[in-house]
């Protein structure tokens, strides 16, 4: 059978199938054509033309709004979409008898698990650094919310129309938090709490216990973190996907529709989002997120301080979501668990006076404001880091009236004494005074950027553009300027010369060399959006075209910016007559065509290596360390090569240009080269920026340590920050808060 021929039997294959699938759900629902057109935002002829065949091949976001109006559960969903894409092998029978699965189910299956697994792995050991288990989780309570930040009890419960539904029985303890979940019929569940009430602490409890109970290729319940979200230019389900590939890289691999894994999972209802910190969001974009999350009909979990839902939930609440809200510890809930985190003490403990005091004496101005400030688990975990270690101070001065005239004064005490003493070890490489005004220039960076996330590749990103070009121009013109001089002083010392020619190379291949890749840097942040994103692919012998396709264009034009600014201070140094790095270029236009020629190979070369750019594979873990070395790793291969062409391409100039070239110029060029294209490397890439501001620049102004990394690892192992994927968060955002004050 002709080609041609196959292809079109094929796509009718496609068409029959996807037909009779949407009009066999489109009936068990109950739907007629115009209801289906309305929700879906269609006109009704696209209906019919899809339901009789008429229309072939339909378009995928088609697809996706059709699988929304019907509100499909995550297998139909799935079927759905291998349908329309012709997965599902034309010889399988009818849709709604017995049907194999497809390999693009296969695939997204074994995703789905191996994503389940990572996850599960990550919370876990979150869990344990945190001590919530330890020696027993904080009585974590809530109550069923007020009904003007619900929705309707039908639409809560998905009763039919015209029937009604009783108010749930919602109630509940840390431990019950799944089985509350499951009673509710639509998956979706708001959770409301004061700063500190643990509203982090239950979302991740739930991800864990929903894993625990997790059916192969079922949902995965994933953690996110909304504070990074702008919904007004990322569609809710876009900027799902961005974050799992975010932490999980190897979802960066091509879809079924040329997209990736991560978008395929979330579109197939694969992903089961627990949704932490709407509160967080930046001013003004809480209604534009509501809106985004009641337009998909997502199973999901909320948490939200009750202030800032409350203030957009009164007009209109998330569709089909219950509420509950986070009650208060109390003095028995102290009682019961502050003594049993230090040592006894003939049979007393440091704790037992205190707890006495507030007990006994609840109506004294000292228990009131001690009493307010022990209400959230964030309090009670400062306090017991703080007093219940057996180098601790003694609990009783927060009974001090006189120095903590308030709760506002006494949590200041917690949280301003809590960095001191998890850095008080006396064997720590870090001294507590220097590390406090280390994180509160890493609270005051992310301040700066709005957000919670402290991802390496950032640092130094809230720092002016001009300011971050200076700085990248400085630190590699000087490097390229003295290492070139030294070269150029080595050659003309060992050919008998005076070493002059040297000196007079050092500025003019600074000032060249460091306002090209200056300029580059900033021509990459313009084209990149604001900051350079790390590199989540390995180096593989077989590419892809989509890779090279999208990443080709961006990456000639950062070498042409750069090759032509070279190309401009080049040329007057050649009319000066420095000749920086030996370079004969015939005067202004002869230096002008050289370093352009030079830029728009570098462009070339790096364009084309996009092709040999695989995803990573989905097993792999990730965190931010290892995400830094692999993008490490990747500079350093790709640009020493490419220095490596620049040197010969350097000497085939020299030879072109006049005729010949001495034979020192041959090491000079294969040393100088490389060191060049890592430098391009380092302009041009995350890890480059790394380095140059969180390995020199930061430290040598003394905004962080020499060991950055180091430091990051060690102040999660002390509970000051945690490990979210691939970045970095403030364990507390109380915490990041007062150290931004």
């Amino acid at each position: 059978m002709p080609r041609w021929l196959s292809a079109l039997t094929k796509v009718r294959c496609v068409t029959s199938q996807f037909s009779v699938l949407l009009r066999q759900l489109r009936r068990q629902t109950a739907l007629t054509q115009e209801d289906l057109a309305e929700r879906a935002g269609l006109s009704v002829r696209t209906i019919r033309r899809l339901e009789t065949g008429v229309s072939a091949n339909p378009q995928l976001d088609t697809v996706r709004l059709l699988a929304d109006a019907l509100s499909l559960e995550p297998d139909e969903r799935a079927r759905m979409l291998a349908v329309a894409d012709g997965h599902v092998p034309p010889d399988s029978p009818e849709v709604n008898g017995f049907r194999p699965e497809s390999a693009f189910e296969r695939r997204l299956a074994e995703a789905t698990d191996d994503l389940a697994h990572a996850v599960g792995a990550r919370l876990g050991r979150e869990e344990e650094l945190r001590r919530i288990q330890d020696p027993f989780p904080l009585p974590v309570r809530w109550q069923l919310a007020p009904d003007n930040v619900m929705d309707h009890w039908a639409n809560i419960c998905r009763a039919s129309p015209g029937a009604s539904a009783k108010p749930l029985d919602l109630a509940g303890r840390l431990p019950d938090i799944a089985d509350v979940y499951r009673r509710i019929p639509s998956g979706r569940l708001v959770v409301l709490g004061r700063a500190g009430s643990g509203k982090s602490v239950l979302a991740a409890r739930l991800v864990l216990d929903l894993l625990d109970t997790r059916t192969r290729a079922g949902a995965v319940p994933v953690f996110f973190s909304l504070g990074s979200w702008n919904p007004t230019t990322t569609g809710f389900r876009d900027w799902l996907a961005g974050q799992l590939m975010r932490d999980h890289p190897g979802l960066a691999s091509a879809g079924p529709d040329g997209s990736n894994l991560a978008t395929a999972l979330v579109e197939a209802g694969r992903i089961l989002p627990v949704l932490d910190g709407f509160d967080e969001l930046a001013a003004g974009l809480h209604r534009a997120a509501l809106d985004a999350l009641n337009a998909t009909t997502l199973p999901l979990l909320l948490t939200s301080r009750p202030g800032e839902y409350a203030a957009v939930a009164g007009t209109d609440a998330l569709t089909a979501a219950a509420a509950v809200r986070l009650t208060d510890l109390t003095v028995t809930d102290l009682v019961d668990y502050l003594p049993r985190t230090t040592r006894k003490d003939a049979g007393a403990t440091a704790w037992d006076p205190v707890l006495a005091e507030l007990r006994d004496h609840p109506e004294r101005p000292a228990s009131v404001n001690l009493r307010a400030v022990l209400t959230t688990p964030l309090m009670v975990g400062l306090a017991r880091a703080i007093y219940s270690d057996p180098a601790g101070r003694d609990p009783s001065v927060l009974l001090d009236a006189d120095r903590f005239g308030s709760q506002y004064e006494l949590e200041d005490h917690l949280l301003g004494s809590f960095i001191p003493t998890v850095y008080r070890d006396h064997h720590s490489r870090w001294d507590p005074t220097r590390v406090r005004g280390w994180l509160s220039y890493l609270a005051g960076h992310l301040d700066r950027l709005g957000t919670h996330d402290l991802a390496w590749w950032q640092l130094g990103s809230s720092t002016p553009r001009r300011s971050r070009m200076l700085v990248v121009g400085l630190v590699t013109g000087l490097v390229v300027g003295v290492l070139s001089g030294l070269l150029i002083g080595l050659v003309d010392a060992l050919g008998g010369g005076s070493g002059q020619v040297a000196i007079l190379t050092v500025p003019g291949n600074w000032l060249g060399f460091g306002l090209a890749l200056g300029l580059a840097h900033g021509a990459g942040l313009r084209l990149g959006g604001g900051a350079y994103e790390p590199s989540r692919v390995r180096l593989h012998t077989r590419g892809g075209a989509r890779q090279l396709r999208a990443r080709f264009g961006p990456r000639l034009v950062v070498g042409l910016v750069g090759g032509v600014s070279f190309g401009l201070m080049l040329g007057f140094a050649c009319m000066a007559g420095l000749g920086p790095m030996g370079l004969v270029g015939f005067g202004f236009f002869g230096g002008l065509a050289t370093g352009a020629g030079l830029g728009t190979l570098t462009g070339l070369g790096w364009g084309l290596v996009a092709g040999l750019e695989a995803p990573v594979d989905i097993r792999s873990a990730v965190s931010p360390t290892d995400l830094l070395r692999t993008n490490r790793a990747i500079v350093v291969v790709e640009f020493l090569g490419f220095g490596l062409v620049l040197g010969v391409a350097h000497l085939m100039v020299l030879a072109f240009a006049v005729g010949n070239v001495v034979p020192a110029a041959y090491p000079l060029d294969l040393v100088l080269g490389p060191v060049i294209g890592l430098l391009i490397g380092t302009t041009l890439t995350a890890w480059g920026q790394w380095l140059v501001f969180a390995r020199v620049w930061l430290p040598l102004t003394g905004r962080l340590p020499w060991s950055v990394t180091a430091f990051l690892d060690d102040a999660c192992q002390r509970g000051v920050l945690r490990q979210v994927g691939a970045v970095y968060q403030f364990r507390h955002a109380r915490l990041q808060s007062h150290l931004t004050d």
